[in-house]
């Protein structure tokens, strides 16, 4: 989790360190001579950096300078023979902390970041619905955590559509167990007035409300066959008599693909849709052609609680279509980081 900070300089250090002050320190108050926020920032000074091991960690402060340091709030020994934390010290503090609390600073730091980024940009304008920022849920299989009595352990995160920050994520017992934590991973965001994209998997009616009503937020849900009736109320509308209202297209890896959205509003006193507060129902029409292959067609079905003033065709295509490229991104990267690949370390300042 610490991986997903990304890069760090003395400024964000400072920025970070009331994040970790929240996480509660496991240790007895006797004995200690590291704050447990002092810990965690050497570990995630490191871990950015590219360590992967205990010893890496340890390594990493060895090698630190004093003004670094300093900053981060490590305290010199008394007798100046050892001025960071030992292997030892950062294996047992890691094996006891509140991994679930370390994860909700982490990505609380990661929200409050990404909403400073991105807010001063937005101005009321007549296309403010563009400006939405878009939230996918999606849950991925964590590499390289089977072990002989134990399967992959399996994550569900929330993360921006655009530039990939995880804002939150939980582990979960199974796939089929994550519509259950649905609502606890996304109870700490702020969410008013973002629109939050999600598969069928989580088209669960009770969390659909709570979020609409609860958390002030719009959905743009994928339906797929595993929602039979909603599937088939949404394949049966009149798409034929309604004319194509956005099309893109676009070439790469050995295929060309176009895809074009057709919107319909749902008329409540006609019986709607078996989704709480739809109010558009949108077709995505995939033609997707690889070299040396035949065409294929897909039709791909959803619904969203935003209205037609709120969000044009060409808004709907770009949430879909960001909500496919971040399952893409977690696929390849398998929550390994939010960010960068975990292969290419970064450096912190003066690491």
């Amino acid at each position: 989790m610490l991986v997903k900070l990304g890069p760090l300089d003395t400024d964000r250090i400072a920025d970070l360190r009331p994040y970790f002050d929240s996480v509660p320190d496991p240790r007895a108050r006797r004995g200690r001579w590291y704050s447990l926020t002092a810990i965690l920032l050497v570990c995630a000074c490191a871990v950015v950096s590219g360590a992967r091991s205990i010893d890496e960690l340890a390594e990493w402060g060895q090698r630190a300078s004093n003004a670094l340091l300093a900053v981060i709030g490590i305290r010199r020994h008394l007798l100046r023979w050892r001025r960071t934390p030992a292997p030892a010290t950062i294996g047992r503090v890691l094996g006891a902390v509140d991994g679930d609390a370390l994860d909700r600073a982490v990505g609380a730091y990661l929200a409050d970041r990404h909403r400073a980024a991105t807010e001063p940009a937005q101005t009321p304008s007549p296309c403010a619905s563009r400006q939405r920022r878009v939230i996918a849920v999606d849950g991925k299989a964590l590499k390289g955590s089977a072990r002989l009595t134990a399967t992959r352990r399996h994550l569900l995160s929330a993360v921006t559509h655009g530039t990939v920050v995880t804002l939150a994520q939980a582990e979960v017992g199974a796939k089929t167990n994550e519509t259950t934590h649905f609502q606890p991973l996304l109870a700490p965001l702020d969410l008013t007035g973002t629109v939050v994209t999600f598969d069928a998997l989580h088209s669960v009616k009770a969390n659909i409300s709570w979020l609409v009503e609860t958390k002030k937020a719009h959905y743009v849900a994928v339906i797929k066959t595993n929602q039979p009736t909603a599937h088939a109320q949404l394949a049966a509308l009149p798409w034929q008599a309604i004319a194509v209202q956005h099309t893109a297209s676009g070439t790469g890896h050995g295929r060309h693909e176009s895809r074009s959205i057709k919107t319909c509003a749902i008329a409540d006193e006609l019986g709607g849709i078996a989704f709480p507060h739809a109010r558009l129902a949108i077709r995505v029409h995939r033609r997707r052609k690889q070299t040396g292959r035949r065409e294929t067609r897909e039709s791909v079905y959803a619904v969203t609680s935003l209205d037609a003033h709120q969000a044009g065709p060409a808004d709907l295509a770009t949430a879909i279509r960001g909500h496919w490229g971040v399952e893409v991104r977690h696929e390849a990267l398998r929550f390994r980081t939010g960010v960068r690949d975990p292969r290419r370390p970064v450096v912190a300042a003066a690491g």
